[in-house]
């Protein structure tokens, strides 16, 4: 009797763990268990040459006898949206729409011609509370001393954004009825926007990103994008200014010049950091004999760099 129990209680948390997202977390889990209710369980069969199940190591596919994967388990890897299509599905892809004012696909630079201090999102600031004030008096005394402030960028986080659309690094875009690509050749950093219809996530289920959750619509010749649920961890605007969780941004795009200028208004609010609205707007321009390649952020190597924290003395902020 208590073999049996035992024996259920491992198929039950075997049940559990499949469903988990991390299939590896699972096995551990399972092999923890089974181990804790002690060594007279019988081991499970070591599978043969000709009938190895194929989802599962045979004598040419070393590692942990795996289950396959459930309906539900597969959903909740893949991350299946709860009743509505991705984004790419040929049937969302397939839908009639309305023809968008302009497509982005394309290759972009940030406009630094007038100045290269045009890739800060102020001045003008809006009222900043204490955090901000904090931050700007800091950024002006490591400035004078010629130190680095906060540079977490340098230290491999990602930029997030909005300070991912001004490194001088090209930026690739793809455009397709329900979404478009942003790719970022500074760290390879990937954002999104979705043109589908779809609303925000529920903010109980969301996941906090450096680029946050996108949605967009189109007004006239101008497409609205807003933003949520930004990852706040070493995540900074300008110099050092921090974010909380209810920071959000509208961008209004447009395409000026016959498609050459990609012009972006920002708003961002955050009622814990700042007072109102903070408002900014640039350029990029169409780089057509530009690419984008693989850039990866080493920190091994990173820390050496003079401009960076580490090199100067201390870790980042």
């Amino acid at each position: 009797m208590a073999r049996m129990q035992r024996a259920l209680r491992i198929r039950e948390m075997r049940k559990c763990c499949v469903s988990a997202r991390d299939l590896g977390l699972a096995v551990i889990v399972v092999a923890n268990t089974t181990s804790a209710l002690g060594q007279d369980s019988p081991p499970a069969p070591a599978p043969t040459t000709e009938h190895a199940a194929p989802n599962r190591p045979g004598p040419n596919r070393p590692g942990p006898n795996r289950p396959g994967l459930s309906a539900d388990a597969i959903d909740n890897l893949s991350r299946k949206h709860p009743g509505y299509l991705g984004a790419l599905a040929p049937e969302n892809l397939a839908k009639k729409r309305p023809r968008p004012a302009f497509d982005l696909t394309g290759t972009w630079f940030v406009d630094l011609r007038r100045s290269f201090n045009d890739f800060k999102f102020g001045p003008p600031y809006p009222e900043f509370y204490e955090a901000g004030k904090q931050a700007m008096a800091e950024a002006a005394e490591a400035r004078k001393a010629g130190k680095p402030y906060r540079d977490s960028i340098g230290q491999c986080f990602p930029a997030g954004m909005p300070m991912i659309m001004t490194r001088v690094w090209p930026i690739s875009m793809m455009q397709a009825p329900t979404v478009i690509f942003m790719m970022f050749n500074f760290t390879n950093s990937l954002r999104i926007v979705y043109l589908d219809g779809r609303k925000h996530t529920d903010p109980d289920i969301a996941d906090r990103t450096y680029n946050g959750e996108s949605i967009g619509h189109w007004e006239k010749n101008a497409l609205v994008v807003h933003t949520q649920y930004f990852e706040t961890n070493q995540h900074w605007i300008d110099e050092g200014i921090p974010i909380s969780e209810e920071f959000e941004m509208v961008e209004r795009i447009e395409l000026l010049d016959k498609g050459k200028t990609l012009q972006i208004e920002y708003t961002m609010t955050d009622p814990k950091n700042w007072k109102g609205e903070w408002k900014s707007t640039k350029r990029w321009m169409r780089v057509d004999y530009s690419d984008i390649s693989e850039v990866e952020c080493l920190p091994n190597l990173n820390k050496d760099l003079p401009s960076t924290d580490t090199a100067a003395g201390g870790p980042a902020k």
